[in-house]
């Protein structure tokens, strides 16, 4: 079994926070390099943050930079996203990949193949 799935979504009012979790089963995550993407209703999937397996470097969109933090914990095979500040504009089913292009310039998916996907909202 190889999967990633997404949890920690929920309802929260602007200026609340959730954590996010990424868990792998199946295989092992701190060698792959991990993206975080959301998709609101009526727009195209957009990558929110990644973490690169090469060196440890982090990108953010910059509609979510210092304001959302993304982390790994080897020891429970897992990819965190941690939102604070939310604001109603980050309402969006939130999903992990593994395949991810990961720069300072782009966080895109190089995947067509999804899990199911976190719903985060984010009340006025």
């Amino acid at each position: 079994q190889v999967q990633l799935v997404e949890s920690g979504g929920g309802l929260v009012q602007s200026g609340g926070s959730l954590r996010l979790s990424c868990a792998a089963s199946g295989f092992t995550l701190d060698s792959y390099t991990i993206g975080w993407f959301r998709q609101a209703p009526g727009k195209e999937r957009e990558g929110v943050s990644c973490i690169n397996s090469r060196d440890g470097t982090i990108y953010y969109q910059s509609s979510v930079r210092g304001r959302f933090t993304i982390s790994r914990d080897n020891a429970a095979n897992t990819v965190y996203l941690q939102m604070n500040s939310l604001k109603p504009e980050d309402t969006a089913v939130y999903y992990c990949s593994t395949d991810v292009l990961c720069g300072n310039y782009y966080i895109a998916a190089a995947t067509n193949s999804w899990g199911q996907g976190t719903q985060v909202t984010v009340s006025s």
